[in-house]
């Protein structure tokens, strides 16, 4: 019995001692040397990096990959067209308080991995990933393909009317919703995609907005960026948490807080456009937020993706590993029959078509709520300053929904 209790704990050690070896080696590969450190006063650490050292650049994909530090032209139309850039809002994040708005010229901001954020994931392997998305099961009674959720909850529009699509710009309500568990998370995004889940090559590029206490360690609501070229296996990351997205931006960073202010229930309403589109030139997905240009996904990192894209959705994402239904709340924690004000909203909603131009969809939007009575998504009423719109989200758990 000794014996067996003395083998179990020398085991547990060298588990430990490869669990705490593989943190370092995680931490020495996204931590690259800085040109300059500034601290944040909200505890984050920024380190600038030269632009050519930045993590994108440990992809084998990205190989002699040449930096296109400016789009060849934006799309035409919609509220961030370089026309109108001017009027646009320029993101403000904490750190910029302490007097440096930006890092060295050709050098970009990045947040600076600690340990205890590699130690709130599951393991280093899964850190800065999303939790598997659905697999498509057999057919339900009804002769349909039903999904397995598998913790994830969805209410969510989607482009009708087209086949391909080559971007979109919309605009997102800011909210900060109130998440169950430190494990869970609620976001607000879109999603570019292409390919299937059937096949593993589904190809996505997302950004928004999300608040996940796992990631980044309080409940603040944080601007992300996401992709994979292979439905979510073992490709792709969130913000440049591994080798993919090249960041050109020298004064705003991903991750790190604050998406401020955020909206008020039956007050002020708080939010940001967000553009993503295809280079026509290049072929690169470049991505703006407001009036900031961020840099882009290579389109040497997809498949599907790398022509174009075959649907486009916007929406809210709750996930909790907990059994049974999650009180995490979606937007602004309200249905979305409560409207303006209460509601979570996403408007303006457009899609870049094949001549680089920003429209609606042409077909209007499908939309898709997994479990209605806990998250829904409704269209927005026809003929006002918000375009093609939806309101969307829900309190999760409630007498409704359990």
């Amino acid at each position: 019995m000794a014996l067996a209790l003395l083998l179990q704990e020398h085991a547990a050690g060298a588990e430990a001692h490869e669990q705490k070896q593989q943190v370092q080696r995680l931490l020495r590969r996204l931590n690259k040397p800085p040109v300059k450190t500034i601290e944040s006063p909200d505890g984050d650490i920024i380190d600038c990096v030269h632009i050519t050292k930045q993590p994108a650049f440990d992809n084998p994909l990205l190989k002699n990959h040449t930096i296109q530090m400016w789009p060849s032209s934006h799309p035409r139309g919609g509220q961030l067209n370089e026309d109108y850039s001017n009027t646009a809002s320029s993101i403000t994040q904490t750190w910029h308080q302490n007097g440096s708005r930006s890092c060295p010229e050709n050098t970009i901001p990045i947040r600076r991995t600690m340990e205890e954020d590699v130690r709130r994931a599951d393991s280093p392997r899964s850190y800065g990933k999303k939790e598997r998305r659905p697999k498509f099961t057999p057919v339900d009674g009804a002769g349909q393909p039903t999904t397995v959720t598998s913790g994830h909850q969805w209410a969510q529009a989607s482009a009708q009317g087209g086949s391909t699509y080559y971007g979109t710009e919309a605009t997102f309500d800011l909210w900060q919703p109130v998440v169950e568990t430190a494990s869970d998370f609620s976001l607000t995004q879109f999603w570019v995609v292409s390919g299937s889940y059937q096949a593993n090559d589904l190809n996505t590029i997302e950004a928004g907005w999300q608040v996940s206490p796992n990631m980044y360690g309080d409940n603040s609501p944080r601007l992300f960026i996401y992709w994979t070229r292979d439905a979510y296996q073992t490709t792709g990351c969130y913000d440049l948490k591994c080798s993919g997205f090249v960041q050109t931006n020298n004064a705003i960073t991903f991750g790190v807080t604050q998406l401020s202010p955020v909206s008020t229930y039956g007050g002020p309403q708080n939010d940001i456009t967000i553009l993503v589109w295809k280079d026509p030139k290049t072929g690169n997905w470049w991505l703006q937020v407001g009036k900031d240009l961020l840099g882009y996904w290579p389109s040497s990192l997809f498949t599907n993706l790398a022509s174009s894209a075959s649907n486009i959705q916007w929406g809210g994402e709750v996930y909790s590993p907990d059994a049974g239904q999650t009180s995490t709340q979606m937007g602004s924690g309200h249905l979305p029959e409560e409207g303006l004000g209460k509601a979570s909203y996403i408007r303006n909603i457009q899609v870049v078509d094949a001549s680089n131009t920003l429209l609606s969809p042409s077909g209007g939007l499908g939309l898709f709520a997994s479990r209605p009575n806990c998250y829904n998504v409704l269209n927005g009423a026809a003929g006002n300053s918000f375009g093609t719109y939806i309101y969307y989200g829900g309190p999760g758990r409630n007498p409704n929904c359990q």
